[in-house]
């Protein structure tokens, strides 16, 4: 039987600590330094997700995570993937593929089977590489969940693999955060718990180590790092907490021509529009609370993991109201998965898989209809946008079926098999666009030629755009954790055989 890979653990003293960047950092290091590096998350909550090279389904994440990793995508790298439909339930994707929609309590019962199923997948991963970044979730200390943990320190002690946890030092009580966590858990998983990685440091570094002498003396572990807050490069989020609360925004004040999003209640895969976020000359905002769009270059609806619930919200809130008056003025629309099926007439849902079954009355900008009905699309997918090559993912429930005089993408290929499809529809004056294939603009010359159609044809998409922009990412977040990190301790957790390679 093989060796299998050694495991170490990234685990939060909180939700959005910067675990998921100390990860990714990690992997991108170790790569470099030629060990076969993989990454695992046993249990994922996040409406963003994509799609391996298999046809599966994981978190985002992840799959940023072996982008750093330099290997290709896999299920087994977050077997368990959970993604929200209301505030008390979620659909369960398990191995890749969409498995039950559960309660939080029906959820709970089910713990001991996806453990099992989360060991499974660790033990291929481990079968096949020399290094497992182990990724936790939320908090690890939540003392009212830690019998039925299966992704923090119960899954690093079946990995045998040493802890480090990161504090955000940036939203306060960094010290309480550390200290805090020590005091809820068992003595065994103190012992767990090897040392800390401080993030979001703003200021003077070396003010701090009063601070880092502070919490080494207390704990008796050591702090392997201090991670400054960065602006010179960016990183894919991984939850949508990044865009909550989205102020309103005023298009006249803006010197620069902006992109308005829809931030949906339920919005998924908002990491389709990073790379037009990054533009210069540009601006890209999400946008929360109705108001008049008129100033805005183009408006984009994005996915959404509850479409019917959100096209209610549009109806609820206002925002129908402002959308249908900006199309009518001659604003440019956009509608990504979900977003496609808003713009269309009616949402159809027979079978109840959004709820109660169902019609809900659509924009009626596109001439579609879309029936909710499983089984989920989930495909690697190459298109063309006349003669333009693209590539992109679809992971939806729904089938709608434009006029095939109207639709916007030939569809060469699925999951490498060969294919003669369309998706998407344009609307007969050409200013209203809709299809389901995420990752749209990570082709430059598909964001030209998206932006012309908005008037934005001098906007500048150079060749480092979307996957080569992400892997220069990628190398600066590397060098940026490298800098502040002492990686010398950290490769000292390691079994000494691979440390030995590491030297």
């Amino acid at each position: 039987m093989s060796k299998q890979a050694a495991c170490l653990a990234v685990l939060g003293a909180g939700s959005d600590v910067g675990k998921s960047i100390v990860a990714t950092a990690l992997c991108r290091i170790f790569a470099n330094r030629g060990i076969r590096v993989a990454p695992f998350k046993a249990q994922n909550m996040s409406n963003n997700s994509g799609v391996t090279p298999e046809g599966a389904e994981m978190g985002r994440a992840q799959i940023v995570q072996a982008e750093a990793a330099r290997v290709a995508p896999h299920c087994d790298m977050n077997p368990v993937l959970l993604k929200p439909v209301s505030d008390v339930g979620s659909q369960v994707v398990l191995n890749g593929v969409a498995w039950i929609d559960a309660t939080s309590q029906s959820y709970y019962t089910k713990k001991d089977f996806l453990f099992g199923e989360s060991k499974a997948a660790l033990d291929r991963l481990r079968a096949a590489h020399d290094l497992i970044i182990m990724e936790g979730a939320g908090s690890c200390a939540e003392v009212n969940l830690m019998a039925g943990d299966i992704v923090n320190l119960r899954m690093a002690e079946y990995a045998d693999a040493p802890v480090i946890l990161v504090a955000d030092i940036d939203r306060g009580g960094v010290f309480a955060q550390i200290v805090g966590t020590l005091a809820c858990v068992s003595p065994e998983q103190q012992v767990q718990i090897r040392g800390f990685v401080i993030n979001r440091f703003r200021g003077d570094i070396a003010l701090f180590k009063a601070g880092v002498d502070w919490i080494e003396e207390r704990t008796g572990k050591p702090v392997y790092g201090v991670l400054p807050w960065y602006k010179h490069f960016h990183i894919e989020a991984e939850d949508a907490v990044v865009i909550e609360n989205a102020p309103g925004f005023n298009p006249g004040s803006a010197a620069d021509p902006t992109i308005g999003v829809i931030r949906l209640p339920h919005i998924s895969n908002f990491t389709d529009f990073d790379p037009l976020a990054h533009l210069p000359g540009c601006r890209l905002v999400y946008l929360q609370q109705p108001q008049d769009l008129a100033g805005l270059r183009a408006v984009i609806l994005p996915g959404s993991k509850s479409t019917c619930s959100d096209l209610q919200w549009l109806q609820d809130t206002g925002w129908r109201d402002q959308l249908l008056a900006y199309a009518a003025g001659g604003g440019h629309l956009l509608g990504i998965c979900g977003g496609y099926q808003m713009l269309g007439d009616w949402v159809r849902d027979p079978d109840g898989i959004e709820g109660t079954p169902g019609s809900t009355a659509g924009l009626g900008l596109l001439p579609v209809e879309t029936v909710l009905k499983a089984p989920k699309t989930t495909t690697l997918t190459d298109f063309t946008w006349g003669d333009i090559h693209g590539t992109g993912y679809e992971i939806h429930m729904g089938r709608t079926e434009p006029p095939r005089d109207r639709s916007l993408f030939a569809v060469q290929r699925r999951n490498g098999a060969a294919c003669r499809d369309v998706d998407g529809c344009v609307s007969e004056n050409g200013r209203v666009l809709g299809a389901y294939m995420h990752g749209l603009f990570d082709a430059p010359a598909i964001t030209r030629r998206w932006l012309a159609g908005i008037g934005l044809a001098g906007v500048a998409v150079d060749a480092l755009h979307g996957p080569a922009a992400r892997d220069q990412a990628y190398e600066q977040l590397a060098e940026h954790a490298s800098q502040h990190l002492d990686i010398a301790a950290i490769t000292a957790l390691l079994p000494r055989d691979l440390q030995e390679r590491l030297r």
